[in-house]
């Protein structure tokens, strides 16, 4: 029976032609496979199904994932990320860097099935992270070591629930080169996409070019669009990777995007429960100091 799997130009570039004819032929895609965004079994023989490849300075994994959930693409990662996702998978091959085209070299690992870890996170996980200092890619500076403060939770909009995450520097966010004292945070973002709301009521739009990281169940990263062109860098990065709850997860894999709401220092504060969570999103949203967009997920 012809495998029903989906390997991308942007795929079949890296990997090269001989690699994803053997794909799609069969020859190394697996008979079964955990979908990488939504962690339930997949049968490339039985569904339609995506091949995602995530690239890291030496290493790159190649997953699955249902094409219902993920369309078959490339991700850059950090080389971190991958070897941690790759230490919890159950079973995987390695294949010879040969295939590789890309300026690394890189080693493919792909990705059969992943392990299974049961999930302890706490209702609104939190994680604090260095903010994007004078670097190229990021949007903003975030002077005197300020880091950017992630809270994971659950938002009603509308009668459905919805995977958010609430971001809160812990300082004023200067515009590069500047030279005042003065809070760019939210006029930074909107700048790059974010939209000003004043009440949750109704999703934002999605905003194109950015997405969440998720790796084995887990948040690792949201991604922006790379001002050099090519693929998308880290907005922010978890120093160690977020545990988010099944409820949160099923949420995601469910809408196949990430609400992202973002808030300048002091709008927020680290919320324990997701009902004060709601409270202080719903005060920052009508004091005119939060702004948010809806991102797409790219999983591992």
């Amino acid at each position: 029976m012809p495998r029903m799997l989906d390997v991308s130009n942007e795929v079949r570039a890296e990997i090269g032609d001989e690699e994803a004819d053997r794909l799609l032929a069969g020859d190394s895609a697996p008979g079964g496979y955990d979908c990488t965004s939504c962690r339930t079994p997949g049968d490339p023989e039985q569904e339609r199904t995506s091949t995602v490849l995530f690239v890291g300075d030496e290493t790159a994994v190649l997953a699955f994932a249902h094409s219902t959930c993920l369309p078959s693409q490339v991700v850059q990662v950090t080389e971190e990320q991958l070897q941690s996702a790759a230490r919890s998978i159950s079973g995987y091959a390695t294949a010879s860097s040969a295939h590789a085209q890309h300026a690394q070299h890189a080693q493919y690992v792909q990705a059969a099935q992943y392990a299974q870890h049961p999930q302890t996170a706490p209702a609104a996980p939190y994680q604090e992270a260095p903010a994007p200092h004078h670097h190229s890619e990021a949007p903003y500076v975030v002077p005197e070591q300020a880091v950017l403060g992630v809270t994971s939770g659950l938002v009603l909009l509308a009668g459905e629930l919805h995977p958010a995450l609430v971001v809160e520097p812990t300082a004023p966010v200067a515009r590069p080169g500047s030279l005042g004292a003065g809070d760019d945070f939210l006029p930074l973002l909107i700048e790059q996409g974010f939209m000003p709301v004043t009440e949750l009521s109704t999703a934002p739009a999605v905003l194109h070019g950015w997405s969440v990281l998720l790796a084995v169940g887990q948040l690792h990263a949201v991604l922006q669009p790379n001002p050099n062109g090519g693929q998308p860098v880290a907005w922010w990065q978890a120093h160690q990777p977020l545990q988010v709850t099944e409820g949160w997860r099923a949420a995601a894999n469910k809408h196949q995007q990430v609400l992202l709401f973002a808030a300048p220092v002091g709008s927020i504060g680290r919320q324990p429960r997701e009902d004060l969570l709601r409270d202080a999103l719903d005060r920052a949203a009508a004091n005119g100091r939060l702004v948010t967009a809806a991102l797409p997920l790219a999983g591992l």
